[in-house]
């Protein structure tokens, strides 16, 4: 045990089992991260072309085809997107079943679905077989999206939330290196490394389900769900002090007034409940606009393109995720004691410099056929880094960590459910489309992600409050309605 912390009236300090919970339910992001990563190299693998897309891997074959546009299929990118799909949609059964269940139940849900999606896209014969299993893993992804980062946020201490919530993130990171691991070792193996590749994500799905039963439900959905003693004795053994009544009270207040809103969805259209709701939509969709799904989906596509052979591309996909994996550790690190505005500030500054570069690079040396010189191709991999780096500390994490943050409890389940809907739906457009758009915007492609880290930096400039320190539960008062912009929206908020 670590000594006693205090935070305002609240009082904890960090025992084992609290930090095993944090653990076993971040492996959701183990999950998400693993099929980010397993997609784009599986795609490059030249027997899963064979056996699902020839098309594709006929136009692969031919040596004059243009770069930008050797890989572009519509079911192809089909194959990727469909999950993003299906995650879009059931994210709101996960809402439901959240309030009306609890985080715990969904957790486990979610990584059932993955498991079956895992195991049937691994025996996949047909088409429709792949897609389906991508279903289900999308209906995995929705749940645990939608569940992990409101349990990591509501079992947090506040001065720790930050960097609790953004364990998911580095989950997710660590999912896309083991990934990336696998489909370099796997496609040396002929002709079934693809399967391999497909059936270890029933691992992360393992690790979750066995996660799901160990942890403990938060404090907050108990008594949300009229469970007040045990959400007492549950507070009492996550923050390992017997004095938890001031914290416990915030969380009652909370809970009354969440549980006078019958309709969540239709209190979520008031507009007190506006501030939040476009800040956690806005969140996700800029970071799908960064482009980073983009580069990590089709890392080993992209790095194909610009000259590398198979294995080359795929060995810079394992460098781009190691970055990733470190980048996040320093967002853990700074998250409570910087704060979110100046991680996204800074970061939008180094993403923007990156993608412009590449976006110049490519522009002028590659052209329809030929490849860059090593000199070039290297450099593009660095500023590839420079970009995932800049992105795994800021808009990475705290695109998940800020939506689960703001919301008061009455709505925190439902937001939450629209903004992993949003993060789902521009995901499932940017999967769907990338390919396409870098076959006819070529180059542009990186100077069109660069405008949108523009407007997201004026965005965190003057809409986005720092929430550092602030009680999950105290965010109305403490930040909505001290905001220049927001609190002209909280005039009719009636939460007690």
């Amino acid at each position: 045990m670590t000594k006693i912390e205090k935070v305002g009236s609240f009082e904890s300090k960090i025992t084992v089992y609290v930090v095993v919970c944090w653990v076993l339910a971040a492996c959701g992001g183990l999950m998400f991260g693993y099929d980010i990563g397993i997609s784009g190299g599986v795609t490059a693998m030249d027997d899963f072309l064979i056996k699902f897309f020839p098309a594709v891997y006929q136009r692969k074959l031919r040596a004059k085809e243009d770069n930008y546009c050797k890989y572009d299929n519509q079911y192809l990118q089909l194959f990727t997107s469909s999950l993003y799909l299906a995650a879009l949609i059931s994210s709101f059964a996960a809402s439901k079943m959240c309030s009306k269940l609890g985080r715990k139940p969904t957790i486990f849900v979610a990584s059932a679905f993955f498991l079956c999606g895992s195991l049937l896209s691994a025996a996949a014969q047909r088409i429709w077989m792949i897609i389906l299993a991508r279903v289900l893993l999308g209906v995995g992804v929705g749940f645990g999206n939608e569940a992990v980062p409101l349990f990591l946020s509501e079992i947090a201490p506040v001065q720790h939330r930050g960097a609790v919530n953004i364990l998911f993130q580095l989950f997710i990171t660590i999912g896309i290196l083991f990934a990336n691991l696998v489909n370099y070792g796997a496609s040396k193996i002929h002709p079934w490394g693809w399967r391999l590749s497909l059936g270890l994500a029933s691992l992360p799905a393992a690790f979750l389900f066995v996660g799901s039963v160990v942890i403990i439900e938060t404090p907050a959905s108990l008594v949300e769900r009229n469970q007040e003693s045990q959400g007492l004795s549950t507070l009492k053994k996550i923050r390992g002090v017997e004095d938890v009544d001031a914290e416990f009270e915030h969380i009652k207040m909370a809970c009354e007034a969440a549980r006078e809103v019958k309709d969540p969805f239709k209190t979520l259209m008031k507009r007190s409940s506006m501030p939040p709701l476009i800040i956690g939509v806005m969140m996700q969709v800029f970071q799908q606009f960064t482009g980073i799904n983009a580069i990590m989906f089709y890392a080993p596509v992209l790095f194909q393109t610009v000259g590398f052979k198979n294995d080359a591309s795929l060995l810079s996909s394992v460098i781009t995720g190691l970055v990733n994996v470190f980048s996040t550790l320093v967002s853990i690190y700074g998250v409570d004691r910087v704060g979110r505005r100046k991680l996204l500030l800074q970061a939008c500054v180094q993403m923007f410099i990156s993608q412009t570069a590449i976006g110049a690079i490519l522009l002028v040396h590659l052209k329809g056929s030929n490849s860059l010189d090593e000199g070039l191709a290297g450099l593009v991999v660095v500023l590839v880094c420079l970009f995932v780096m800049s992105f795994a500390w800021s808009w990475g994490p705290l695109g998940w960590l800020i939506p689960s943050e703001t919301f008061p409890l009455e709505i925190r389940t439902s937001g939450f459910a629209c903004a992993v809907s949003s993060n789902m739906l521009f995901t499932f457009i940017i999967a769907q489309a990338f390919l396409s758009m870098m076959c006819h915007m070529r180059a542009f492609i990186f100077f069109f992600f660069a405008a949108w880290i523009v407007a997201m930096g004026l965005f965190v400039l003057f809409l986005l409050p720092e929430t550092k320190n602030v009680p999950i539960d105290a965010m109305v008062e403490r930040v909505w309605k001290q905001h220049p912009v927001w609190k002209r929206f909280m005039d009719d908020y009636d939460g007690k």
